[in-house]
């Protein structure tokens, strides 16, 4: 099914200032895997804000942040119009979320040795698990481990330092991350299957006109549907990304 044209309504909602500004999270290197020549990022979620520019005929402004939580707080002082972010409760307060373009696989690594063979021995008193705080995934475990005690860090690199370091039970994280973690661990393995699978999502401040939300979700299904979302993974080479499946 073709993408309509977006509305008059939807182009203002979307881009009130003429150029939509588009707030990218770097952090995670399979949306973001690289820069171009002007050092701009590029990847998967660039790509996507700069095919809605397109659709809705404006010019886009990438703003970069370092962090998801940076840029969930951001959406607060009015300087992004979209946000390609992990569509969490905890951010949809002030954020309207799309249904995922794509997901991503989270899981733990443990030792070798580790009495660990499930996700349900990892919740369990006495356990420790590092984490990178504020990730969206940080975000599930926060709601729903009930005896485990989350170790937050605040970047990848330290999560698995205090890991190794502070010799805890698990750690965290997305499974591409992990996959590189275990090869600087002899001996540690990744638990099959995942807890939760990061729901990566584009959306708009919640205060904006609702034609802009309505647009950028029928965006959203579009680019799964024509194949965009999966080409733009291949030519960004981003293995361990996944097309998310249909709105339900």
């Amino acid at each position: 099914m073709e993408l309509p044209a977006p509305t008059a309504a939807a182009v203002s909602a979307l881009a009130p200032t003429g150029t939509l500004r588009a707030a990218i999270n770097l952090s995670n290197f399979l949306l973001v895997t690289g820069t171009d020549a002007h050092g701009g990022p590029e990847g998967v979620s660039p790509d996507m804000a700069r095919g809605l520019a397109e659709r809705l005929g404006v010019d886009v402004q990438l703003l970069t942040f370092d962090s998801p939580g940076g840029l969930a707080d951001a959406v607060t002082t009015g300087v992004w119009d979209i946000g390609n972010i992990g569509a969490e409760p905890a951010r949809a307060e002030h954020i309207a979320f799309t249904a995922a373009y794509a997901e991503i696989e989270a899981t733990y690594l443990v030792r070798g040795d580790s009495p660990v063979t499930s996700f349900a021995d990892v919740d369990q008193p006495g356990m420790r698990i590092a984490v990178k705080a504020r990730a969206a995934y940080c975000l599930w475990l926060e709601r729903n481990l009930r005896h485990a005690e989350l170790v937050q860090v605040p970047s990848l690199d330290e999560s698995f330092a205090a890991f190794v370091d502070q010799e805890l039970d698990a750690l965290a994280g997305l499974r591409p991350r992990l996959n590189a973690d275990a090869r600087e661990l002899a001996g540690a393995r990744i638990l099959d299957g995942r807890f939760t699978a990061v729901q990566q999502a584009m959306g708009t401040p919640r205060d904006r006109d609702p034609a802009g939300i309505e647009y950028l979700r029928a965006y959203v299904e579009h680019a799964k549907a024509s194949g965009m979302v999966a080409r733009l993974i291949a030519e960004h080479g981003a293995d361990g990304l996944t097309v998310a499946p249909p709105a339900s």
